[in-house]
């Protein structure tokens, strides 16, 4: 094992703070859950293909924390602003802690790849090569490739005393060439830099008869890059790639003026160039080069990330290869989609006559969201459809929503959208769809003041006769058709009246300028949700105090808000048992004797994504149960406009109910958090069967819901 950046003494004495602490540290939980991603791919019924998925999404969690929440700790470090980590520790120690745990699971991703999927990529039917090993014939073709497609692509740029530092770009393979002039002293080096666009393809490959070979971009390049190089002594050749600061904060005003888009587009911009806070670069590279960028960008050894020449750098460039169409069959299938349970989906009913009788639940990507797109597309062209108005957060790529909502202006009716422009790494898609609309005849909103608009709410008014009935989605996903069949989310399909107001009353406040006043079904933030939701929790505590029956589970992503956190620690300790499925960050510390010995924490990472959140408190047998877009941290309860609405339908109540009890009871896809903030993966006991939730939700049937047992 390698060696971490913190002397033993030093770790010891920050690992006593951080477990002396009630709550455990939001980034430190987050390498945790990257950790689970990463047993995914080393789960050995799984097909290198899969590894190679889940090794990939671990590199593309990991480029993004370095973005956002590494990125946001040097705007404290580097403005010398004070913070206090939930671990107790400040800026300088807590970094420290931080980048040693990053440096572990970076190591561990690298040694998963070379010793657990490298030496079986052959028996799979491809290999990752580089140019030596092909036949000459072969190396033929990869110098004309060159020299016609990569080499007038490049751009060789030099950094010295008659030429400014360059630009080098986020997440670009980026080659650092050390060079020496003929007759100089060796001290007069010069460093240029060569990087490689992001539209040149990772990957080269060449089709056998028997397998695929690939050979990586940058080993096309580093064999020809004495081309780029005449008449000069190449002292090294260092192949790296930065990380930038991506986190920021858009100052926005009350007034939604025209100059918020471009100030949007400023900012994408900075996203490009803002301070580095990671190198990753091979081994053996120049110890001068490396000096001079990190004196350049003012960092410290504990932000450069050493890789092997045998691995690679930016697992993300396995999308390649898992996409390839050779492949197909390898890489294993989810079962073909079920109706939803309220919607059997017989005889080509009309949607709109479906929901003035009953309900609708989906739970996705179980159920489709062809009842969703149905809805849209019927209420584009029916006559009797007045106003469709609805929130997007992210799109999917040649959406049918953006093309369902087009129709519908196109036949005249009145389409208010509220595009998110804010939508971390879709602001410049949602621009695009958000002006395609405006320029159709669209009322588009740009977002709310200075909150994040997150809910996912859709209003879709029609006048039969005399009559008005308004059909409203509430969901915990993005209208996005692609992420729908890889997200576990939840939506409901309803003419509920009661439900119907609060989302017309929110709607109003959304694209107006007012006040909402209480709703009945709907929980919104940042008006009240932590406050209710605490007011729900300490129920449930007065009713165990009562001696009266009490219990809650909740499901969300992240878990991270104190306030939520200590009212769940005095509902332990008043006897309420608690259950909380998290995916990702978890806070709080479950099992601590005095303070949460009535908390489990499970988490469930598997092949679907899981989205979607429930909140489910028993209230003595007249329970309560909640879904929607709203994760308890301080920024769903604080920074954006959020909702949770309550299902009250008794058959789809308990159809959540047993989305929760099929969790907890789920032995293939579950971890169980420990005390210290570490987890344990669940698996089968003695003689138990395998429960697999992403296996067994296709199965569910009426009864089983009917019969649902979840405290």
């Amino acid at each position: 094992m390698e060696q971490h950046t913190m002397e033993t003494s030093e770790r010891d004495k920050m690992d006593i703070k951080i477990q002396s602490s009630d709550l455990i540290s939001r980034d430190l939980s987050w390498i945790k859950f990257n950790y689970r991603v990463l047993d995914q791919s080393q789960k050995m019924s799984r097909t290198i293909f899969e590894k190679l998925k889940f090794l990939a999404i671990t590199a593309s969690n990991l480029d993004e924390f370095f973005m956002i929440r590494v990125g946001s700790l040097y705007n404290y470090l580097d403005y010398d602003k004070e913070r206090i980590d939930y671990s107790g520790l400040r800026e300088d120690p807590f970094k420290a802690k931080l980048m040693d745990d990053a440096q572990g699971f970076h190591f561990a991703q690298h040694d998963h790849f070379l010793h657990e999927i490298l030496p079986k990529t052959k028996e799979s039917g491809f290999e990752l090569s580089n140019v030596q090993n092909l036949s000459e014939e072969e190396q033929e073709i990869i110098k004309e490739y060159f020299y016609k497609a990569v080499y007038p692509m490049l751009t060789p740029m030099v950094f010295d005393g008659y030429h400014t530092f360059p630009i080098l770009m986020n997440k670009l393979l980026i080659f650092g060439v050390v060079t020496i002039n003929p007759g100089d002293k060796k001290d007069n080096r010069k460093l240029s830099f060569v990087q490689i666009p992001s539209n040149i393809p990772r990957f080269f490959e060449i089709e056998r008869e028997d397998d695929m070979v690939y050979i990586p971009i940058e080993e096309v390049i580093r064999e020809h890059i004495v081309s780029l190089f005449r008449n000069v002594i190449i002292e090294s050749i260092n192949l790296f790639r930065v990380i930038r600061n991506g986190d920021f904060t858009l100052e926005e005003t009350e007034d939604m003026d025209s100059n918020f888009l471009e100030e949007v587009k400023r900012k994408l911009n900075e996203r490009k160039t803002g301070r580095v806070v990671r190198v990753e670069v091979e081994e053996g590279y120049s110890k001068w080069m490396m000096n001079l960028l990190k004196g350049r960008w003012n960092l410290q050894n504990d932000s450069v990330f050493k890789i092997k020449k045998e691995s690679m750098l930016d697992f993300t460039s396995f999308w390649q290869i898992i996409g390839n169409k050779r492949f197909k069959d390898r890489i294993p299938q989810p079962p073909t989609q079920v109706p939803p349970l309220s919607y059997p989906l017989t005889g080509g009913q009309d949607i709109f006559q479906v929901l003035k009788q009953k309900d609708v639940l989906l739970h996705h990507p179980y159920n489709s969201m062809e009842p969703i797109m149905d809805l849209l597309h019927r209420a584009a062209e029916d006559p009797s459809v007045m106003a469709i108005k609805m929130t997007i957060y992210r799109l999917a790529k040649n959406s049918g929503i953006t093309q369902a909502l087009l129709r519908a202006v196109e036949n005249g009716k009145h389409v208010s959208v509220l595009f998110e422009v804010k939508a971390r790494f879709d602001e410049e898609n949602n621009m695009q769809e958000a002006k395609r609309l405006q320029k159709a005849g669209c009322f588009v909103i740009y977002g709310v003041s200075n909150f994040k608009t997150h809910t996912k709410l859709l209003l879709i008014v029609k006048k039969d006769e005399n009559k008005v009935t308004r059909f409203v989605h509430l969901g915990s996903g993005n209208y996005n058709e692609d992420t729908s069949k890889l997200y576990t989310d939840l939506g409901l399909l309803t003419t509920n009246e009661v439900l119907a107001n609060d989302v017309s009353e929110f709607f109003n406040v959304i694209t107006g300028h007012s006040m909402p006043s209480n709703y009945k079904n709907l929980i919104t933030a940042p008006q009240g949700m932590r406050k209710q939701l605490i007011e729900f929790v300490e129920h449930e505590a007065e009713n165990a105090k009562r001696g009266l029956p009490c219990g809650i589970v909740i499901k969300v992503n992240s878990l991270e808000d104190s306030e939520i956190i200590y009212a769940l620690y005095r509902a332990s300790q008043s006897g309420v048992p608690v259950k909380l499925i998290v995916r990702g960050i978890c806070c709080l510390r479950p099992g601590r004797k005095g303070l949460s010995e009535n908390i489990e924490v499970y988490s469930i990472v598997g092949d679907f994504l899981e989205h979607s959140r429930i909140y489910h408190f028993h209230n003595n047998g007249d329970s309560r149960t909640y879904v929607g877009s709203a994760d308890m941290m301080v920024r769903s309860f604080e920074k954006r406009l959020e909702s949770l609405f309550r299902v009250q339908d008794p058959f789809l109540e308990k159809q959540l109910m047993n989305i929760l009890a099929y969790n907890l009871k789920d032995n293939v896809n579950a971890y169980i958090m420990q005390e210290d903030g570490s987890y344990l993966a669940k698996s089968p006991e003695e003689g138990e069967q395998e429960f697999n939730i992403h296996k067994e939700f296709y199965r569910v049937t009426p009864d089983i819901v009917e019969n649902v047992s979840l405290l």
